[in-house]
């Protein structure tokens, strides 16, 4: 993926999630874009939600075609495996009811469908996430320091709650008031649900039953990350036996070892040159399709780092820094072909290919 061709696509948007029209990609796909449709307290964007954009990965363009669904903003998407539906989580909703929304997707024209929403049982909603079946639903909550499971119906549904965890602690950090929830990623088999927890500095593991829909913490529950740290998003190497975490606060990535559920940690390794003073804080990490590249979204220094993945042991080694080519680089995602990653930079409020 290095070298990739790269444009900038002047949008009003903020954040990006793909979605293919098959669970086979295609040249040509669907791309959806969330905004912020209300100030937050760090944007005065006002958009109106949701936006759709047919992407060509021969050409690698971009052609936009509208807003796709009205929606309060929605800061996390995320397509199901068979790419019939999109889920959206409210973030920071007027009432500080936020919620976990449904929709049906138009592969013909890109508009969404509203099926329904549910609660995300907590306030500053941040992700939503599925699990590989697409049968199973995770959110965590920023403000409220929750995570919350949820069943996929097969039409699209998402069934009311069936378990919520509220994490509690002592931060390490002073910044940090309470709790702070902010990633999920389900293990390849769906045994486990991991959990980053910003506020308290903690990696959380889940065992899910799927069938009985029962959920245990692990014992321990937690692995600690050092005081200050910030974790903030998680990826799974595709192979299945590392996790990659990155902390926002300290600018650093962690690399877990997975043995049944339980994380080692084995590297961390910062985000941004050395020589560079200022504030940053990280803001996504991702993993291409082969696991053979993870980047790291740099907000302040707003750019990319790319590191190279060790097949068999999982760690990393820096590659090089790609400028974001916009302010504040939020949300990153790669295409279903391998080939393109796209950058949401926030307060540029551009997507870049």
């Amino acid at each position: 993926m290095p070298g990739t061709r790269t444009f900038l696509i002047p949008t009003a948007v903020l954040l990006f999630a793909s979605s293919a029209p098959a669970q086979k990609p295609t040249d040509d796909y669907l791309a959806f874009v969330g905004s912020y449709t209300h100030p937050t307290a760090t944007t005065t964007s006002a958009s109106k939600g949701i936006y759709a954009f047919r992407f060509d990965s021969k050409g690698g363009t971009l052609a936009p075609l509208g807003l796709a669904a009205e929606a309060v903003n929605p800061a996390h998407l995320w397509a199901s495996p068979n790419g019939k539906y999109l889920y959206a989580v409210s973030w920071q909703s007027p009432d500080k009811m936020d919620t976990v929304a449904a929709y049906r997707i138009d592969h013909k024209t890109g508009m969404l469908t509203l099926i329904n929403k549910v609660s995300a049982k907590g306030d500053l909603a941040n992700q939503v996430v599925l699990d590989s079946s697409g049968q199973l639903a995770g959110t965590v909550t920023y403000a409220s320091g929750t995570f919350t499971l949820y069943r996929v119906e097969g039409d699209g549904r998402l069934s009311e709650s069936f378990y919520t965890d509220q994490h509690t602690g002592t931060p390490l950090s002073p910044r940090q008031p309470g709790p702070r929830a902010h990633g999920i990623a389900f293990s390849k088999d769906s045994k486990f649900v991991y959990v980053t927890e910003l506020g308290l500095d903690r990696v959380y593991t889940y065992r899910v039953d799927a069938a009985s829909h029962t959920v245990t913490p692990l014992d321990p529950p937690f692995v600690n990350l050092p005081g200050g740290s910030g974790p903030r998003r998680l990826q799974l190497h595709p192979n299945g036996r590392f996790l990659y975490v990155n902390h926002e606060t300290d600018s650093k990535v962690t690399v877990f070892e997975i043995h049944d559920g339980s994380l080692k940690a084995m590297q961390t390794i910062s985000t941004r040159p050395a020589d560079y003073t200022a504030n940053n804080s990280t803001a996504e990490v991702q993993i291409d399709k082969e696991g053979k590249w993870l980047y790291v979204s740099n907000r302040g220094h707003d750019s990319l780092a790319l590191y190279s993945v060790d097949p068999g042991k999982g760690t990393l080694t820096l590659v090089e820094y790609i400028p974001s080519l916009g302010r504040t680089p939020r949300n990153i995602t790669i295409d279903p072909s391998n080939e393109y990653l796209f950058c949401a930079n926030q307060n540029g409020e551009n997507v870049v290919v």
